[in-house]
């Protein structure tokens, strides 16, 4: 039935439907984590109306403005044009990405096995499969669930889009047929891929892992052949020079990254682990072994720090080496594995990025589907089965990933459940706890009375003993500020937690998070808030705007001693020689007369405060 390619493209639409329908038991949760500060703090985004203004505005929302990932951003805008901030509306578009992802993986897996010189009947069927069991895996859930992951499947999209018109070039010149036009796809695809995640710039190591297994660098013309083995070896030397004389200096440090408790040679070892882990997530995947958060995933410090660190350091050149061994004999097994390696190699790499996601597997998943499945092939001619067993048997693989799928998307489907689900398989995570004492915050709709909000507050003192943590213990004071039990002593565990923590993202946040809430709330004690802000600047540094938004807060609260040092720490850091002059300018049109007098005195006579306050 799947052997004309219309037929074949109609059960693979089919199949794309029944993907949509497994991911759809998860459309009730909420918007988590990430997604807050990507679309529901970003007014850029909350268009309401199609003008090119707005348009522009939302694509170039991300990073401040910077361009990068300007695709979701703009679909991110669209859906909130047509629905406002409703989850189930942004989940809808991306189980419709990732089903039309679905659909392009199997077009690229049936010209790959038609490249591979498979028998004609079993590649339809195989590339089905192949690409069923991607796009039900349940390590999908939190790419496709998570709603802001739409800018990975977004570039995993274009990326297959860019690999199949590859193998559509490189069949043209195979055969010594025109092949221009799918170059130009390549490069337009790639451009979009790029234009969705920044990791999309590993193309090329993806069609370099082609040519050594699959393609051979054949071509009907010597000419090219030469011309392709030349400028792949040239592509290679410049990207290792571009590694190692700009990446490595540029991202290299002894010390520990900014925000994170671990340097680069301890996030290098560390990610060999993490290598491990997602390839027995992909071999054994059940919903207890993807816990979604992995802030509780501690650094290697040493080869035997843990011991898991030289086994895994040990396994990976392994599995390369039985892959590269194999490259002609199992060309298929071997491209699955360089593509899965190549998936991650900015993320588990020298940037200091946080040590795992899932989502990062998204487009590794595809080369782990492909090994796997070259491995099946084999040991299917191996006991002898017959074709029809074979693909009961591929059937029954694929209809147990798709109930396991459905199984742990239905727990996304309920923001407490999730909270719930997660925080039980996490004691040890501060950010699942705290999911949790947010869910039960908000079902207690901030009602005191309420037995959520209790249920909030044990689960914000359980998620405070987590040690490097101040986020649980930050809202624990915020929480017993609204039922009145707060007290001093309160505060002081969190002034004392403050000058240990690691000043990661999560615990300088803590600055802004207490102001907000202080802004709305007078039994706030202000002074509490700024002496926080003091911690946080006596072991990090914020930046010039951020010392001015401190400024104002402190001048509203009457705490000129404060504002007048944040504001000087603003002007002395702005290098715009105009800010000192148009913050005296504001600050009189804001009606703190005597602080911008002082503010202008100290700025012509050239008094700076010291650039860290003094603490005990």
């Amino acid at each position: 039935m799947a052997d004309k390619p219309i037929h074949f493209y109609l059960l693979a639409l089919v199949c794309s439907l029944l993907v949509a329908l497994v991911f759809c038991t998860g459309l009730g949760g909420d918007f988590i984590f990430d997604d807050k500060p990507t679309f529901i703090s970003n007014t850029a985004v909350q268009i309401t109306s199609l003008d090119a203004a707005s348009l522009q505005r939302a694509a170039y929302s991300f990073n401040a403005g910077s361009g990068s990932r300007a695709l979701p951003m703009l679909s991110f805008a669209l859906d909130y044009w047509r629905a406002g901030l409703d989850p189930t509306a942004f989940k809808i578009t991306n189980i419709a990405i990732h089903g039309l992802t679905m659909l392009a993986l199997a077009a690229w897996f049936r010209l790959l096995l038609v490249m591979a010189g498979w028998p004609p009947r079993r590649i339809p069927y195989a590339a089905l499969a192949l690409a069923l069991a991607w796009a039900v895996h349940p390590l999908q859930v939190s790419s496709v669930l998570y709603v802001v992951q739409r800018m990975q499947t977004m570039g995993t999209l274009f990326l297959v889009l860019a690999l199949y018109a590859y193998l559509k070039m490189r069949q043209a010149q195979i055969a010594g047929e025109r092949s221009r036009q799918y170059g130009v796809l390549v490069g337009l695809c790639w451009v979009l891929a790029l234009a969705s995640k920044e990791d999309s710039a590993l193309l090329p190591a993806y069609t370099l892992a082609l040519e050594l297994t699959v393609l051979r660098f054949k071509a009907a013309s010597p000419a090219m052949t030469r011309g392709l083995k030349r400028g792949y070896l040239a592509l290679t030397l410049l990207g290792m020079a571009a590694f190692f004389l700009i990446a490595v200096p540029h991202y290299w440090s002894w010390d520990a990254y900014r925000y994170r408790t671990f340097n680069s040679p301890e996030r290098l070892l560390t990610q060999a682990r993490v290598l491990v882990m997602y390839l027995w997530q992909v071999v054994l995947p059940l919903p207890s072994h993807m816990p979604f958060y992995y802030d509780w995933l501690q650094p290697s410090r040493g080869l035997l720090q843990p011991w898991t660190t030289l086994a895994s350091l040990l396994l990976i050149p392994a599995i390369l080496g039985t892959a590269w061994y194999l490259r002609r004999r199992r060309p298929l097994f071997a491209l699955g594995i360089f593509l899965f390696f190549a998936g991650h190699f900015i993320s588990s790499n020298i940037v200091g990025l946080e040590l795992a996601f899932e989502h990062r597997n998204h487009f590794p998943l595809i080369g782990a589907v492909l090994a796997f499945g070259d491995l099946g092939s084999i040991a299917f001619s191996k006991v002898g089965l017959k074709p029809k067993s074979a693909v009961a048997i591929s059937c029954a693989l694929v209809g147990a990933l798709g109930a396991t799928t459905m199984a742990r998307a239905s727990i996304w489907s309920s923001p407490i459940g999730f909270a719930k689900y997660t925080a039980s398989l996490l004691p040890q995570s501060e950010r699942a706890q705290g999911e949790l004492c947010l869910a039960y915050f908000d079902r207690s709709n901030e009602n005191p009375d309420s037995p959520y909000f209790a249920q909030a507050v044990a689960t914000c003192a359980k998620g405070a003993e987590v040690p490097d943590g101040a986020t649980a213990l930050t809202n624990l004071v915020i929480l017993k500020t609204i039922n009145g039990s707060v007290t001093q002593v309160d505060w002081n565990r969190l002034f004392e937690r403050m000058q240990i923590v690691t000043m990661s993202t999560s615990n300088t946040d803590v600055v802004w998070h207490l102001v907000r809430y202080s802004n709305r709330d007078p039994r706030v004690n202000p002074r509490n808030v700024t002496r926080i802000v003091d911690i946080v600047d006596s072991r990090t540094e914020f930046r010039p705007m951020d010392y001015a938004a401190l400024g104002y807060y402190a001048a509203k609260n009457k705490l000129d001693e404060h504002a007048f040092r944040y504001f000087m720490k603003a002007a002395e850091a702005v290098k715009n020689r105009n800010f000192p002059a148009m913050l005296v300018a504001d600050l009189r049109s804001e009606g703190y007369t005597a602080l911008a007098d002082e503010v202008e005195a100290a700025v012509q006579t050239g008094r700076l405060p010291a650039t860290k306050p003094d603490l005990p």
